[in-house]
């Protein structure tokens, strides 16, 4: 797969088969995650697959547990990305939660039956800067291998009694970056047509100094040096 096909169209997957991914994929999907760049090559990360039935169990009601209480605090105002961003659309934002809410609804309902469930943890990563990488690989890896999913840290609300589950030795410094179910798709990938422009979410050298150049559509599948780009004087 050319490499911006996978970035345009690699989209989070909620709704996935519960299909197996067969070993040699999931270790081509791995092998391409630790490739990524980390601070110092320390490769202080740690990746836990799940794939017994009776422990996917156990998780997914931990997981519908976390979920219940974070939407709690949602409709309370104080959840995640409760308020829209800056200059947008209140009712459009409020359709996307929606949205998302409906598709993480599915997720947590058929949570038994997401074929991998791939734990991620790290030592001393403030911030995410060298986990996220991988992870971010591990997702375009995935795409090229048909693979779909979703990263969530929604588990991390309840850490400690998953870590228990998963033998996690905390005391060595391990903490959950994040959890991605993978698993072969219901859906379908496509570019994303709902992006604000680059020249609307970017600036260059002062905040809300113009970027430079407009782009009017999606640059992929067409050319990068396309003509139609309106340089801003």
């Amino acid at each position: 797969m050319e490499i911006h096909e996978a970035l345009y169209t690699t989209r989070m997957m909620r709704r996935l088969r519960p299909d197996p991914i067969p070993l040699n994929t999931q270790a081509r999907i791995l092998d391409a995650a630790v490739r990524a760049p980390n601070g110092g090559n320390t490769q202080r990360w740690h990746f836990l697959a799940v794939d017994d039935p009776e422990l996917k169990r156990a998780l997914a009601q931990l997981f519908r547990e976390a979920r219940a209480v974070e939407y709690e605090r949602f409709a309370g105002g104080t959840g995640p990305m409760v308020a829209p961003a800056p200059g947008a659309d209140p009712t459009q934002h409020a359709e996307t939660m929606r949205r998302i809410k409906g598709s993480g609804d599915y997720l947590a309902d058929h949570f038994e039956d997401v074929p991998l469930l791939l734990f991620v943890f790290a030592i001393d990563d403030l911030g995410g800067a060298n986990i996220y990488p991988a992870i971010w690989s591990a997702l375009l890896a995935a795409r090229a291998e048909g693979v779909g999913g979703v990263m969530t840290m929604v588990l991390r609300n309840v850490e400690d009694r998953v870590s228990e589950m998963l033998g996690v030795p905390l005391a060595e410094g391990w903490k959950m970056s994040a959890m991605l179910a993978l698993g072969y798709p219901r859906g379908k990938w496509g570019v994303a047509a709902n992006r604000l422009p680059v020249q609307e979410v970017s600036s260059r050298n002062r905040w809300g100094a113009p970027f430079g150049v407009e782009v009017p559509q999606p640059l992929w599948p067409h050319d990068y040096l396309a003509p139609d780009l309106a340089t801003v004087g």
